[in-house]
């Protein structure tokens, strides 16, 4: 069978498509390991990671950060704060707002997991040089608009 042809920049497109998706497969599949290990989903590891660095915030900016959405971000941080490792208090500026900040528990969690997260990346990218690195960064923010 003749495999169907779309003008050779339509085929690299695709390849393309294919091949980021394949990829961040593999990265997902990698990064997941220590999370999942953990007891965390890679949105619950967002919500902590971000707390931890970034400091309080409320959830219409970690909304606006992890691109989620309003409705699972709501599920995820009530899972947190059930779980005891985030709180949730007013916004002294925002009535209206929450603001969540780590617990206790969950700065510990965080911080055991992170370098160990690091490493993983390590791990994954350790294929590619730094300058390659580099290179690709830059593609891909130019390629989302934000180059």
């Amino acid at each position: 069978m003749k495999k169907k042809q779309y003008g050779t920049e339509n085929d690299l497109n695709l390849k393309l498509m294919i091949a980021l998706s394949r990829s961040m497969q593999y990265l997902r599949k990698g990064e997941m390991e220590n999370i999942s290990a953990a007891g965390l989903t890679i949105s619950q590891f967002s919500v902590l990671e971000m707390l931890y660095h970034k400091g309080d915030l409320r959830i219409c900016e970690i909304i606006e950060k992890t691109l989620s959405t309003g409705g699972n971000m709501t599920v995820v941080v009530a899972n947190l704060v059930k779980e005891g490792l985030v709180l949730r208090r007013k916004d002294p500026e925002d009535g209206r707002a929450s603001l969540l900040s780590l617990s206790e528990k969950g700065r510990e969690k965080i911080s055991e997991l992170f370098p160990l997260h690091v490493e993983t990346l390590d791990q994954l990218y350790s294929s590619l040089e730094m300058d390659e690195k580099r290179s690709l960064l830059g593609l891909l923010k130019k390629l989302t608009g934000r180059a």
